[in-house]
């Protein structure tokens, strides 16, 4: 008898400790939804817009205020025979190309070390950094 009563408690202490972990079905999953990707537009749009402009052209609000112009992120591919140099512009983003200098003053920030840390789990930061390279590659001027 009494190692059934142990398992009975066992099953019980189980089944009690499950039902206090799982979280009801109707409210949302933070957790989940903070890993969502966001997508390279809406990135482009918060972190380089001011300065990039929307439409990646240079002219945004914070333009004025700097001292290099922003570049025209429109004119990547021409300026490079036709061809979107992603990984160099990606990794221009993160911070591991030095980018396009002006005066050995990098004069843009870097978002590799912003991205990785917005979540928990880094890689997330590198979906990110995916994102927002093709939503550049997509704003090429034919």
């Amino acid at each position: 008898m009494r190692p059934t009563l142990i398992l009975a408690a066992f099953l019980l202490f189980s089944l009690v400790s499950t039902a206090q972990t799982q979280k009801p079905s109707a409210a949302p999953d933070r957790e989940a939804q903070a890993r969502i990707p966001i997508a390279g537009a809406k990135i482009f749009q918060q972190q380089c817009a001011a300065c990039h402009g929307t439409d990646g052209r240079g002219h945004g609000p914070a333009s004025a205020t700097r001292k290099y112009k922003p570049a025209n992120l429109t004119l990547i591919s021409q300026r490079n025979d036709g061809k979107f140099p992603y990984q160099r512009v990606k990794e221009t983003i993160e911070g591991k190309e030095p980018g396009w200098l002006a005066l050995g003053n990098r004069g843009m920030p870097i978002y590799g070390p912003i991205f990785h840390e917005v979540e928990t789990d880094q890689d997330w930061g590198e979906v990110r950094l995916d994102a927002i390279t093709k939503h550049v590659e997509s704003i090429q001027q034919k």
